[in-house]
Parts: structure tokens; C-alpha cells; sequence
């Protein structure tokens, strides 16, 4: 279960309390980038101007954040079960295997307007699937789901390895790698969907999962705080003897939040397979599932605050591989410890960072904490 939370006005933990976490994270970061003799103001000018500077940059950018949108929704769901789902990565992993399953076997006689829908929902599947074995074991037998969410990441990696290497390799090629999906499996990039429109746009991975994690943002937002189950699971997650006292039966509410969870998490499928690569492949993931760990943390589990934490991250991803390039001296590991530092503060310190927040609120604008108000656990926020 969670840490107890710390009392402070809504607006500012959603808004407030991630900006000074942010603040905080990119001052060390630049203290940090001085001492090793660079210029911290050189640094995330490159940085900015390589996320955000141009067109195909800015793509670049809310591509890789789309993936984060979804292994962050994954998160947040199931925090509001009161549960910590670090098995994002491989309910990715599985929910990737089931869009290229169902590509491989049905595209060539599918067309798209009804092979993408398949794909989606082989994806949410399968991830979902995956996530409500260690929901069960968490439920009916009483093991942890931090460690059992640990354990089927690698499980999920390796069978997708074994599937890839014996079953889905195309033959003669030498690539662990499938065959190439049929047209009809292939989801419209943004520069072919703006093309349409009219509009001009550079080439780049960016393509219409985006709507679909938009969409999802929506839909979980409705769920959670819009829902009669939505409300179901939100009081097992914030108090489950309470809950049970009121007649809401806690072992269902945990078996829905990590299948929910495993589902968007599944989705990443839709981006990375159908989207872009058009195969199954490996690390097609690629770390995403830990990254929207983070990307909860800092969006304060709410769909709003998890879209920009998001491109923050899809930002820090593009910017920091073009400051690796652009910034004479400075390398890919100052980049990933720039990462490091967003992580870190806003998630292990923001527990020491938001009674911080909360006294300076109170004697600049003499609010008192109530008791009805809270920050620090991400928000039972609607």
C-alpha cells in the first residue's frame, strides 16, 4: 500500500508540486553538467530546441510520448487499486505479440478497416491476459504483485525470444525478426493521416496511435471518475477494509484494475508494431514499461498530468539523443542521468518535497491543510 499522503489544495498537487519536482530535478541536473565543465544553459537549449525546434523533432517527440501514454495509463490504473504494476514492460511485450499474431495470420486477407481494429484488440488481449495471472495470485493467493509483475517481464521476454527464433522467423533471414505484415496491418503514419487533410508534415514514426492514446486518456478518466466501478476500485485502492465495510468486495476490484492496466499497457502494440516497424521484432519496447512508472509518478496518476509527463519524456528521449550529437563533449549516459534525475525527484522525493510545498503555501497565501485535501498519492482527483 501506499505512503500517507500529505494534505495540500488540489490545484497544487496536480499543477504545483510536479513543476517544483521538475524545477528541482533540472537544477541538481545542471549543477551536475557544470561540474563535468559544460554549460548547463547550452545543454537544455540543445536539448529544447531538438524536442520542440522543428516539425520532425516535435514528431519525434510525441512519438516516443505515446508509448509513455500508455504504459503511464497502465500505471496509474492500477495505483488507483491501490496496487504498484511495475510489469508494464512485459504486458507490452505480450500485448506487442498479439498485434503481430493477429497481423501475420490475418492480414493477407483482412482489409484494414477491420484487420486494425483486430490488431488493437489481440494487443489489449493478450496484455490483459498476462496481467490477470499475477492479479489472481495477488487476489487468491496472497503473493505480492510487485514481485509476480517483476517476474513475467522476463518471462514475457523470453517467450518472445523462443517464438521469434523458432516459430515466427521469416525463413532465410538471418534477422530475429517476422515476415513484413501485409498493407492492410500497417497503421497510417501522421504525415500519410495530415496528407489527407492536406497538410504537410515530415516523415517520421509518428502515427495515428496517438489518437488511440489520447482516446485512452479519455476513457480511463471516464472510468475512474465518471463510473460506478470506476468508484469501486478507487475506494479498494484507498481503503480496502473500508471498502469491504460498505459491501465492495476487494478480490474482483484487484482482478479488474490490473487487467485494465494490462490492456493499456498492450496498446503499446499499436505504436510500435502496426505503427512503425510493420514485423514483430525484439526490444520493441524497449524500457517503455519502467518509463511509465516514472510517467505516472509525475502525472500524479491522472490521464492530464500523464500526457505531459509524457512529452516531457518523449522530449527528454528526443532532445537528449540531439544534445548527444550537438554538444561537443557531452555523451548518451549525461543524457540518460538527466532521466535519472526527473525520476528521482519526482518519484522516491517527492514524499520529502510536498510537505516543503505545502508550509511555503501556507505562509504565502495562509491556507491551513484540511483534512478532505490531499497530495502526495497521486490523486484520487476527478
Amino acid at each position: 500500500r501506499m505512503s500517507a499522503p500529505v494534505p495540500m489544495p488540489r490545484w497544487a498537487d496536480l499543477v504545483l508540486l510536479p513543476a517544483v519536482c521538475l524545477l528541482v530535478a533540472l537544477m541538481v541536473a545542471a549543477a551536475v553538467v557544470a561540474m563535468v565543465g559544460q554549460s548547463p544553459t547550452e545543454v537544455i537549449s540543445a536539448l529544447v530546441q531538438g524536442a520542440f525546434g522543428t516539425l520532425r523533432g516535435l514528431s519525434y517527440t510525441l512519438y516516443y510520448a505515446t508509448t509513455f501514454i500508455f504504459t503511464g495509463l497502465a500505471v496509474a490504473v492500477a495505483f488507483h487499486g491501490g496496487l504498484f504494476n511495475i510489469g508494464g514492460e512485459g504486458q507490452a511485450v505480450m500485448g506487442g505479440l498479439g498485434t503481430g499474431l493477429a497481423a501475420l495470420y490475418l492480414s493477407a486477407s483482412l482489409p484494414a478497416w477491420a484487420m486494425l481494429p483486430v490488431m488493437l484488440l489481440a494487443g489489449m488481449l493478450f496484455g490483459m491476459l498476462w496481467a490477470s495471472v499475477p492479479a489472481y495470485l495477488q487476489a487468491y493467493r496472497g503473493s505480492h504483485v510487485v514481485i509476480t509483475t517483476i517476474m513475467f517481464n522476463f518471462i514475457a521476454s523470453s517467450l518472445l525470444v523462443y517464438l521469434l527464433v523458432n516459430h515466427l522467423r521469416a525463413k532465410g533471414n538471418m534477422s530475429i525478426e517476422s515476415a513484413p505484415f501485409a498493407d492492410s496491418a500497417k497503421l497510417p503514419g501522421m504525415q500519410q493521416a495530415l496528407a489527407w487533410l492536406g497538410v504537410e508534415w515530415p516523415a517520421s514514426p509518428l502515427n495515428l496511435s496517438l489518437v488511440l492514446a489520447l482516446l485512452a486518456c479519455v476513457g480511463v478518466y471516464l472510468f475512474l471518475w465518471r463510473s460506478r466501478a470506476g468508484y469501486r476500485l478507487r475506494a479498494v485502492g484507498s481503503s480496502p477494509g473500508a471498502a469491504e465495510y460498505a459491501g465492495i468486495q476487494s478480490k474482483p476490484q484487484t482482478l479488474i484494475a490490473l487487467a485494465v492496466s494490462g490492456a493499456l499497457a498492450g496498446m503499446v502494440g499499436m505504436n510500435e508494431v502496426a505503427g512503425v516497424s510493420g514485423r514483430l521484432l525484439l526490444e520493441f519496447v524497449s524500457g517503455a514499461g519502467f518509463t511509465g512508472i516514472a510517467v505516472a509518478l509525475m502525472g500524479r496518476n491522472h490521464p492530464v498530468g500523464i500526457v505531459l509527463s509524457s512529452i516531457l519524456f518523449g522530449a527528454l528521449f528526443q532532445g537528449g539523443a540531439e544534445v548527444a550529437f550537438e554538444v561537443k563533449g557531452f555523451s548518451r549516459d549525461m543524457v540518460v542521468m538527466l532521466q535519472g534525475f526527473i525520476v528521482l525527484f519526482s518519484g522516491a522525493m517527492v514524499y520529502a518535497i510536498a510537505p516543503l510545498v505545502a508550509r511555503a503555501l501556507s505562509g504565502v497565501m495562509g491556507w491551513m491543510p484540511r483534512g478532505n485535501v490531499q497530495a502526495g498519492a497521486g490523486g484520487s482527483h476527478g
